[in-house]
């Protein structure tokens, strides 16, 4: 059985440094209550805002400032507890965090009304004056979201409220570290723990009877909790509809939008462009089956990899350095910055005991370097994933040091963009390095498709789940288990019946999706990748403008709209072309893929 780690076990170089936002979690207690005592002093000044514009100027600095500090210390408490959810330590730290940034958040509740209580021309000069210059955007947003803004007695309620709406999301972080999956069928032919972090390794495996030990585990794992966890979500998806409705927007993806200044068409149009390229998805998919020489595609063979004796297993010091290589296009600079990563520990690298599965990138503390949560394995998933987390790193990285705290926080809309757009960029430099061999191009190919599968066609299949379920809620119908697994599994039917065959288990997959507890997010997925494609391209043509025109995008931070800032990029996401240009790259790969012949 493979030995676990744990962060006892692990080198420090592959461990994050968090001592660079606080040195110690003594110092860590000590601004938590300083900033609840900001919090009390900012309360003060309700009631304050009309007395003229200095006023207001000192009040957005000290709002601005209570936001940034509180900021810090909830991600500080998030990230330890991330390393170790097992540890009630950071547990409580984490809880005290979230209560202690729920509560300052309720005694700021006064200050939007009071600002929109001012005249729209007061208001409207205060952007254009320059001693306003780092709070511009945020004014602006305030104005725009005048119509769905409430009185300070209401906001303060929502704002209190927040902690009681974030209950499902928590409880469902808990429920995935304390559920046991049990037992699965190694590499070797033996049994091992099953695990999140080990599941993907897994479903890649060649031997079939692995992925599917692994398949049936985890989807069983989930379904035994079925009832719970559709109970979790329901509650999550009442949330959603409580917090849009009491602020007035017509749906849940109505308020997740607007608040983007995404139109809903985009949603539609996503959805709908995706749909009609299920036919290529179909092409793609029977291709990969007569790679594997299957007679029958199970949804369990999906992430299979093909024994072409074409391997990427790196440690994650080669991985990294990999990396750098594929991400040259983007200038000296950029390598530059990047490879002080892992030299100065802003990535957690290994899967340890208890730590969070998965990966992200967390740019949230200003002050600081950019920090990546990974847990790394020696497969290309693992050296994908790297530069997925890095490109993500680095968007916030160039935003922190260009903009103000204020504008420094781009929306999660462009998000996806920088990270995808590094994936893009992995897979085209080694089909350069191995332009001369079949086995390299089929894998590269062949991976390039699957990544295209799970970010456009998967994570759109997501957007229209979670969107027909709080459709079914607006309607008054009952989330349950068996409502919620039919709905999934005839989603499966939708995308992957016309290829494969749609097994039973699948329909409790949704369980395991975490970000269903982020409403309206995983569409960003599809678009961004949509966006990357076309980026990526531009950069790859050696056109020097182009890739001027990214580095500026990256820049941007949260100065602009997503959708303006995508167009100072290069890419206009307003409009269906970019989804449809991905949808022909798409089309163009599985024609190349299927052109290369059997492994």
């Amino acid at each position: 059985m493979e030995q676990e780690l744990t962060r006892e076990t692990v080198d420090p170089r592959y461990t994050w440094d968090l001592t660079r936002i606080f040195e110690t979690d003594e110092a860590w207690e000590k601004e938590l209550a300083a900033v609840r005592g900001l919090g009390e002093s900012f309360a003060g000044r309700a009631g304050t805002l009309s007395a003229g514009r200095q006023t207001v100027l000192e009040a957005l600095k000290a709002y601005m400032d209570l936001s940034e500090r509180i900021t810090n210390v909830h991600t500080y408490a998030m990230m330890k507890s991330n390393e170790d959810g097992s540890r009630a330590q950071y547990q409580d730290m984490y809880s005290r965090a979230a209560t202690a940034y729920n509560e300052i958040m309720a005694k700021c509740a006064f200050f939007v009304p009071e600002l929109l209580a001012l005249s729209q021309q007061e208001m409207e000069a205060m952007i254009a004056d320059p001693a306003f210059a780092e709070f511009d955007v945020f004014l602006g947003d305030v104005l725009r979201e005048k119509p769905y803004t409430l009185s300070v007695r209401e906001e303060r309620l929502l704002a209190q409220a927040s902690e009681v709406c974030g209950v499902p999301e928590s409880a469902a972080d808990m429920l995935a570290i304390d559920l046991d999956l049990g037992m699965t069928r190694g590499e070797d032919g033996k049994k091992t723990k099953l695990t999140d972090a080990r599941f993907l390794p897994l479903l890649v495996s060649t031997d079939r009877a692995v992925r599917k030990s692994a398949y049936v585990a985890m989807m069983n794992g989930h379904k035994k909790m079925g009832n719970t966890i559709a109970a979790l979500y329901a509650g999550q998806v009442k949330a959603d509809l409580f917090e849009s409705a009491a602020r007035g927007y017509r749906s849940p993806r109505h308020a997740r939008l607007y608040h983007d200044a995404v139109d809903e068409s985009v949603y539609d149009s996503l959805i709908d462009a995706v749909h009609g390229g299920i036919g290529t998805l179909d092409a793609y998919l029977r291709i990969k089956k007569e790679r594997l020489g299957l007679s029958v595609l199970h949804l369990y063979d999906l992430y299979a990899g093909e024994d072409d004796g074409f391997e990427t297993k790196m440690d994650i010091d080669e991985a990294f350095a990999t990396f750098l290589e594929a991400v040259a296009p983007l200038g000296e600079d950029y390598v530059r910055d990047a490879s002080r990563a892992l030299g100065e520990c802003w990535i957690d690298v290994y899967e340890t005991k208890n730590k969070r599965s998965g990966a992200y990138s967390c740019g949230s503390v200003h002050r600081t370097t950019p920090y990546v949560l990974l847990n790394h394995k020696k497969t290309y998933d693992g050296l994908s994933t790297l530069c997925h987390e890095m490109g993500h790193a680095m968007h916030s990285f160039y935003s922190n040091g260009a903009q103000p705290y204020a504008k420094a926080h781009y929306t999660i809309f462009v998000a996806e963009v920088a990270s995808t757009c590094n994936e893009i960029l992995l897979s085209e430099y080694l089909r350069k390095k191995h332009a001369d061999d079949p086995k390299a191009q089929a894998a590269l190919i062949g991976s390039l498709l699957q990544h295209f599968r799970t970010t456009v066609f998967r994570q759109t299949m997501f957007a229209e789940f979670e969107h027909k379920a709080h459709v079914m809620a607006q309607e008054g119908k009952s989330l349950t288990q068996e409502s919620l697994s039919q709905m999934y599994y005839e989603l499966n039917k939708l995308y992957y019946g016309g290829s494969c065959k749609v097994d039973r288990e699948v329909e409790s997959e949704w369980m395991r999706i975490p970000h269903f507890y982020s409403p309206y997010y995983v569409y960003k997925y599809a678009t961004g990748f949509c966006a990357a494609v076309a980026l990526a391209r531009g950069i790859l043509s050696g056109d020097p403008e182009k890739v001027a025109a990214y580095r500026t995008f990256l820049t941007l931070g949260g100065s602009m709209k997503p959708i303006e800032e995508l167009k100072v990029a290069g890419v206009d996401m307003s409009a269906p072309q970019p989804v449809c240009e991905a949808l022909d790259y798409f089309a163009e790969l599985v024609m190349a893929y299927g052109q290369l012949g059997k492994a």
